[in-house]
């Protein structure tokens, strides 16, 4: 079973009171569910790939209106060939559609009644019907974070926009194939509408993974930031025992302050050590105290008495610093 699966089997468990299936079915019928006319009049007619949906919207239905819809069971013959659950309702369908206030005297609503959302709970059920309808979410394990939802009218989708953000959830709009979908992809917005859906145990599911992940990224940005540093200091290290070297060659030509003799001598002593450990080990073999930014100082001296000192030796004007 799927992440989504998961999230809507658990939000179709949940006990909700007779406003919030109201509030649910809006969502759903307005989402997925199609208006009919035949001989005998006007009738109604959703259909989902998901079972426990089905199911779901079956009993609502029962439920508030008393109704015996008809579920039938269609086989896709393209790709995956799943099963397509069918409901239709003939009895009342003008009824159920007026109450639900998707039907009015100027004619069909493609978006939720201020009624319909106005308190908190009726808002998140009808945030859970949006989600039973056409969303997703990638599972945790995957790469990156993204939930949708999806309608074919512009107005619903932006409707759906404005009820998340009204929960603080910083939804988007965008249009894919003559769909727009409504999307988020920050991972706590995402554990924000899990939690907004009751949908416990996949949040926890969620935020576990997302938890690790972040770990495991830190972890591996630390390591990466050490090998740079550990390369960097190495490039410089070579390059002063280079220029340590070529001063040792041409001693007779130039004076070497003590300090820097001292700094020369560590360095080709540790020549794989950092500067903290370089000025560790020059108080252990001279007893001198020196700082970080001094012992580097005095490494950056040598490079420039070697260039110094081999420019003179080459007979070109030694420069001025």
């Amino acid at each position: 079973m799927s992440f989504t699966s998961e999230i809507k089997k658990e939000i179709c468990k949940e006990e909700i009171d007779a406003q919030m299936m109201k509030a649910q079915l809006c969502a759903l019928f307005q989402m997925r569910a199609s208006l009919h006319m035949n001989w005998q009049g006007m009738y109604l007619s959703f259909q989902t790939e998901n079972a426990t949906i089905a199911k779901h919207v079956f009993q609502i239905m029962k439920t508030l209106y008393d109704v015996d819809p008809r579920l039938s069971v269609l086989k896709k013959m393209q790709l995956k060939k799943n099963n397509i659950y069918r409901i239709q309702v003939f009895d009342k369908a003008q009824e159920i559609l007026e109450d639900l206030q998707i039907l009015t005297d100027s004619g069909l609503r493609y978006t939720p009644s201020v009624k319909m959302v106005r308190s908190e709970k009726m808002a998140r059920a009808y945030l859970q019907g949006c989600f039973l309808a056409s969303g997703s979410i990638n599972s945790p394990k995957s790469s990156n974070y993204h939930l949708e939802m999806s309608s074919q009218e512009k107005d619903l989708a932006l409707s759906v926009q404005k009820l998340m953000q009204r929960f603080y959830l910083p939804a988007k709009v965008i249009e894919r194939k003559s769909v727009y979908v409504v999307y988020i992809k920050a991972g706590d917005k995402i554990a924000d509408f899990l939690r907004l859906c009751n949908a416990s145990n996949a949040l926890f599911e969620f935020e576990d993974s997302r938890i690790q992940r972040d770990f495991y990224n830190q972890i591996t940005r630390l390591d990466n930031c050490e090998v740079a540093n550990e390369v960097k200091s190495l490039k410089a290290a070579k390059s002063q025992l280079e220029a340590i070297e070529f001063l040792e060659r041409h001693a007779k030509n130039i004076v070497i302050p003590e300090k820097i003799m001292h700094a020369m001598q560590i360095r080709k002593m540790y020549p794989e050590a950092n500067l903290n450990e370089l000025c560790l080990e020059c108080k252990n073999e001279f007893g001198e105290d020196i700082s970080k930014s001094g012992m580097k100082h005095r490494l950056a001296k040598v490079k420039q008495m070697a260039s110094e000192l081999k420019e003179e030796l080459d007979g070109a004007p030694v420069r001025c610093s």
